[in-house]
């Protein structure tokens, strides 16, 4: 491979979004790789700029980094991804995709009476939430649909 076809981590950087550091900690994860020159200055394939598209697309939807990184073990390596490649891993996630659009409508569509967080502040928590009995599973939203909890701390999916 000729060292024109490689991009130093500022064109990285400049054209995926992601700081340095991001790259190096999805790096550390195995999620995107990287060379070194003869003066230990990181030098990425061109490629890379496809994963972390691919990476950020999967984040958006919920999807955890040891998820991605699954994913990533059906790719080829030292090529570029095709679309059929790309297709195929996003069909496991369409199930998931939907599960959240039906979760959010119906967030939507309730949000003007409660949306079950347990903190008994409208009239309806009396009648959802008697006595905050909520509290007793946990922080957050507990009725809020599966498809939509979080952990924000993490960034990664729960399961409650």
């Amino acid at each position: 491979m000729r060292t024109t076809d490689l991009l130093t981590v500022g064109e990285v950087t400049r054209r995926s979004g992601l700081a340095a550091s991001a790259l190096r900690y999805y790096e550390s994860e195995g999620l995107i790789e990287s060379s070194r020159t003869s003066g230990n200055q990181r030098r990425y394939q061109r490629s890379v700029l496809r994963r972390i598209a691919f990476i950020r697309a999967a984040r958006s939807i919920g999807l955890s980094l040891e998820e991605i990184a699954d994913a990533f073990t059906d790719l080829p390596g030292g090529r570029t991804p095709t679309r059929a490649d790309w297709t195929r891993l996003s069909q496991h996630w369409r199930t998931r995709l939907n599960e959240q659009i039906d979760a959010l409508v119906a967030l939507r569509d309730g949000l003007d009476s409660c949306i079950g967080c347990g903190c008994l502040s409208l009239k309806t928590c009396a009648l959802s939430n008697p006595g905050d009995a909520a509290a007793s599973y946990g922080p957050g939203a507990a009725f809020l649909p599966r498809a939509l909890h979080r952990d924000d701390s993490a960034g990664s999916s729960i399961t409650r």
